[in-house]
């Protein structure tokens, strides 16, 4: 015989059907105030700054710092006025974030176009402490281009080279300011730690 839904059990299951509609609107929204029992995810903004990498990109640290980018720097280099065999590099932070140089706390320089190795840094010239850039602050480099009293028939006369702030970053090229070229012996020259004043820059 036929089955007859009475007019009844419609009733029945239009409320049960209410109830469950209004309970996962409930559990979706919260109601009162009260948040809901389950987990909520959030989409995140997709990332104003490039994640960290070998090739020098910006490391997140404590205190809202990064690693100091080429990106985020201005390079100046030239002779040092009255001291023979020496170079000054500086260098300023003209974003607007803080950045260290704790992963590498000396510039790599390049010297010519030659698988060369980076240039030494003078080991006694580290700071006591990591250097940090603020927004339009400076830190400074001492280059020593070639021994005091050395021979000049060795090396050559350089107008840029080569600085990176990471081992295998691709070095940016800085030339010199006032354009005159120095002699520099990629053999034997050398590099101070990053210091933080231009005081502490010229002791070597």
């Amino acid at each position: 015989m036929p089955f007859t839904v009475t007019a009844a059990a419609r009733r029945a299951v239009a409320a049960g059907l209410t109830a469950a509609a209004l309970s996962l609107t409930a559990a979706c929204h919260g109601g009162a105030g009260n948040k809901a029992d389950g987990p909520v995810t959030a989409v995140s903004p997709a990332p104003t700054s490039p994640s960290p990498g070998d090739d020098g990109a910006l490391s997140p640290r404590p205190g809202g710092r990064a690693a100091c980018t080429p990106e985020m720097l201005r390079f100046h280099a030239g002779a040092m006025p009255r001291r023979a065999h020496r170079m000054l590099l500086t260098v300023t932070n003209y974003s607007d974030r803080t950045c260290d140089f704790a992963a590498q706390p000396y510039p790599l320089l390049r010297f010519g176009e030659g698988r060369r190795p980076a240039v030494p840094a003078i080991g006694n010239s580290r700071p006591h402490s990591v250097v940090t850039l603020a927004p339009n602050a400076t830190a400074y480099a001492t280059v020593t281009t070639s021994p005091a009293g050395g021979p000049h028939g060795r090396g050559r006369k350089i107008s840029q080279f080569g600085v990176a702030l990471a081992a295998r970053a691709t070095p940016t090229q800085v030339g010199l300011d006032d354009g005159a070229p120095v002699h520099v012996d990629p053999r034997t020259a050398k590099v101070t730690y990053w210091l933080p004043s231009l005081t502490a820059a010229l002791k070597w």
